[in-house]
């Protein structure tokens, strides 16, 4: 009787959630490896192809230079997101009047969508940067940063941080608000600095905050379109496409559906096997603090 009691909460509470998850993330995910398996042309399939759209899709020089700009955004990103959100986070925890309207503040940016944001910081760097550095006699911003290949890739980054810092600023200020005050006011009565004390006891008690930001940021900078479509649109020459807008154009753009749902498989598994290395790394420091 206990048995068919927890059976039937089981399936009044998971039932639906699972179907959902079921229809909506699961079975579109094994038609999609499937579908990679064979001669799709977006529409049809007639033929079983084997390995054919996997080895064109390695095979293809653009898929490796667009991997190889997309494992640079990732790094540079993840550190500068991360870096600034804990300063971030330092900051508005601190004896600050307003803290909380600071809070507000720098978390709004990750309320506006990635489209909007890009038009945005487009306008900024094509327009309102390039007026004022002429008028003060700059000369970084004397030409539009999106123009050009490196510095559009800065302007990537720069605009992926103000975004998504905020996000992650609160993950860091959960963290650091969890730890126990007893602990710190004991090394500041053994006479630890401050820089030390946030070195050696506030950052090895907040391990898990920052396991689960550089795995949000890690994960987010492999899948960024939304900003890399609005902001640079993969411009100038294509030398600014991050991965997932190099496989939306291979398969929407130029009609390799084949190709574009093989590659999108394999950032799957690329984005899996990061994660899962970031989080055992990860996870055995949190164990050996």
């Amino acid at each position: 009787m206990h048995h068919g009691n927890q059976l039937k909460k089981f399936l009044l509470f998971a039932l639906i959630p699972l179907s959902i998850f079921t229809v909506v993330l699961l079975y579109p995910f094994i038609q999609g490896m499937y579908l990679t398996f064979t001669n799709w042309n977006g529409f049809t399939h007639d033929k079983y192809v084997g390995l054919a759209n996997y080895t064109k899709s390695l095979r293809d020089p653009a898929f490796w230079v667009t991997l190889r700009f997309t494992f640079k955004y990732v790094v540079v990103s993840v550190i500068t997101i991360n870096a600034v959100a804990f300063g971030l986070a330092l900051l508005v925890t601190s004896k600050l009047k307003s803290s909380n309207i600071f809070r507000t503040f720098l978390f709004i940016p990750n309320l506006i969508g990635g489209v909007i944001l890009g038009v945005i910081w487009q306008f900024i760097f094509n327009t309102a940067l390039v007026s004022l550095s002429h008028k003060l006699g700059w000369s970084l911003f004397s030409s539009s940063w999106l123009g050009d290949t490196n510095t559009a890739f800065w302007a990537l980054i720069i605009v992926t941080t103000w975004q998504a810092s905020g996000y992650m600023m609160i993950i860091y200020v959960t963290g650091l608000i969890s730890i126990e005050q007893d602990v710190i006011e004991a090394a500041r009565v053994d006479g630890a600095s401050a820089a030390r004390t946030l070195w050696s006891i506030k950052m090895p008690l907040m391990a898990q905050a920052f396991t689960i930001s550089i795995f949000l940021t890690l994960r987010g900078g492999f899948m960024a379109y939304d900003v890399n479509l609005a902001l640079t649109g993969g411009g100038p020459y294509r030398t600014t496409e991050l991965i997932a807008m190099h496989i939306f154009q291979d398969a929407f753009a130029f009609g390799n559906f084949g190709t574009g749902q093989s590659k999108a498989v394999l950032l799957f598994f690329l984005v899996a096997a990061a994660a899962l290395v970031q989080v055992t790394i990860s996870k055995r420091a949190e164990v050996q603090q």
